[in-house]
């Protein structure tokens, strides 16, 4: 699995904990809704600004963020 999805599948988790929509977090971050679910789904290559949009929005530091993704050497 790349990084992307394994990205992607950490911020829908994080989402869901905390009972937000991907609209409601679209919103809070600043970011539009269909780019979060491009992110969610592993379509997009976020930049660090949109990460740490995302991490505040979310209530978590960057590095709670990537928590448990594991980047594989091809």
């Amino acid at each position: 699995m790349n990084i992307n999805t394994q990205l992607g599948m950490r911020i829908r988790y994080l989402r869901k904990k905390k009972g937000l929509s991907q609209e409601d977090l679209a919103l809070d971050s600043g970011i539009n809704k269909n780019y979060l679910s491009d992110l969610e789904r592993g379509m997009r290559n976020p930049t660090v600004n949109i990460l740490e949009k995302l991490a505040v929005a979310l209530e978590v530091s960057l590095s709670e963020l990537f928590m448990g993704i594991q980047s594989f050497e091809d």
